[in-house]
């Protein structure tokens, strides 16, 4: 149901606990098509472990009445994100779990929109980030440069 934006925000908290080993991957879909949940379905019945997940949610409503240009967060038109989280406890899982995250990310691109949610984004994705501002990106770089001349605040 409906849920203020802190609250989807604080919604993984629980899941991340001190010792978990986490790995995430995500895209944006202007709709679900039968192709692209039968994708998800495929990887579920394919899940490396109990603690892996696949998440869904249904963006809109009030995101929508914001301009673009008004705050970093481009993403206005009302779409569905897709959190695909491998969280595992073994070292010895790191293979299977990321591995099951990039091929499920790999098969549900061609039903993307080539933009995600940038919290969801893994280090080794610093090549989406541009994508992931749209727009307001160039922007962003200038504040940046202006107010943290020493990078201070980074990935």
């Amino acid at each position: 149901g409906p849920n203020p934006f802190v609250g989807w925000q604080q919604a993984f908290d629980p899941l991340l606990v001190p010792g978990a080993r986490n790995y995430w991957k995500s895209h944006d879909f202007m709709e679900l098509s039968d192709a692209a949940i039968g994708v998800l379905l495929d990887a579920i019945r394919q899940l490396p472990g109990p603690e892996c997940e696949i998440f869904i949610a249904h963006v809109g409503g009030a995101a929508g009445r914001v301009a673009v240009e008004e705050t970093a967060f481009p993403q206005r038109s009302s779409h569905f994100v897709m959190n695909v989280h491998a969280r595992w406890r073994e070292p010895a899982m790191d293979q299977a779990c990321i591995g099951w995250a990039r091929r499920l990310f790999e098969a549900t691109k061609p039903y993307a929109a080539g933009t995600a949610y940038i919290n969801f984004m893994p280090a080794d994705e610093v090549d989406r980030v541009e994508a992931a501002y749209g727009g307001n990106y160039r922007r962003l770089v200038e504040v940046k440069r202006r107010y943290d001349p020493e990078n201070l605040f980074r990935m």
